[in-house]
């Protein structure tokens, strides 16, 4: 059964360069160390870091300099805050793997274990040039609440990567990045939807719900967002499923949730309760999924043209 899930996310911009590499680095870390023990002060599941927080402000030619296997130095800094507050943490950072430099997102368990890591499958030109190693396909990760995947900041414009996501089951998407994605990682998640938590190396970053509407947004003020989201739910067009709807209502009242977005006529299901999750009554009232009805859309369309 899938349970609600906590989920945080940290605005970072650095502290600027230091007189070097790694004490830029370090002091990175330093700050870093604070900053999740104040996310979990609000007890996140799982808390997200902007991309490559840890060297941000060093030289995109140093890369392969700071770039460290897993467990480094930096997996062993942040590994232990996971271990002490019971919380995920998406620490992306420079990683080297088998001789080769990957801007990655590295996902570390409520016990302070590694879980995996996904590389980014679009660097940009000059990160390409610099000596980053493109990653090869999407990569989605079993938590205890369900499937998660991953996005680094150019990814955002190649769809192969959140429709890699989406294919593999999962409903939540973590976008790591140097730039705020903005209208972007809307049309990503009510395209596909998923729910998306962006962590931005400044204001702005948020977490969208599955229907594109914006939950949470950070500024200066406020750089870490927080949110409980409901990962039991189905999206469902209205055609030929809303008049179902107060049936449902009826029958299971506080237990089943819809929030409804117009113009665009889509709805998303959620279920509360623990003993009818939201695929049980997408089935028991026979209601279509939006990627159903699309399908069977097209088939109609196919058959009356021959």
């Amino acid at each position: 059964m899938v349970k609600p899930v906590r989920v945080s996310s940290i605005s970072f911009k650095g502290t600027g360069r230091a007189a070097t590499t790694k004490a830029t680095v370090r002091r990175n870390l330093k700050a870093i160390v604070e900053l999740l023990r104040s996310a979990a002060m609000d007890e996140p599941d799982i808390v997200c870091l902007p991309e490559h927080a840890p060297s941000i402000g060093v030289f995109l030619g140093e890369a392969n300099k700071i770039a460290e296997e897993i467990p480094g130095p930096i997996f062993r800094t942040i590994s232990p805050l996971a271990r002490e507050y019971g919380m995920y943490v998406i620490l992306p950072m420079l990683e080297k793997r088998n001789g080769k430099v990957h801007n990655s997102a590295v996902l570390i368990d409520r016990s302070g274990g590694y879980v995996g890591s996904y590389y980014k499958m679009h660097p940009m030109i000059d990160e390409i040039v610099q000596g980053i190693s493109p990653g090869i396909e999407p990569a989605v990760f079993n938590a205890d609440f369900g499937k998660l995947g991953f996005a680094i900041c150019f990814d955002l414009n190649f769809k192969d990567v959140i429709g890699g996501i989406a294919e593999r089951g999962a409903k939540l998407v973590f976008f790591a990045s140097m730039y705020p994605g903005g209208l972007q990682l809307r049309l990503w998640a009510l395209e596909f939807g998923v729910y998306i938590v962006s962590a931005y190396g400044g204001d702005g970053s948020m977490v969208v719900n599955p229907l594109g509407k914006v939950l949470a947004t950070s500024d200066s003020y406020s750089p870490i967002i927080s949110k409980t989201i409901n990962l039991d739910y189905g999206v469902v067009h209205l055609d030929y499923n809303y008049q179902k709807f107060a049936s449902i209502k009826r029958k299971y009242r506080s237990k089943i949730e819809f929030e409804v977005t117009r113009p665009e006529a889509i709805s998303i299901l959620m279920s509360n309760a623990e003993d009818v999750t939201a695929d049980d009554v997408i089935r028991e009232f026979k209601l279509e999924t939006r990627d159903e009805y699309f399908k069977r859309a097209l088939g109609v369309r196919l058959k009356a043209i021959g």
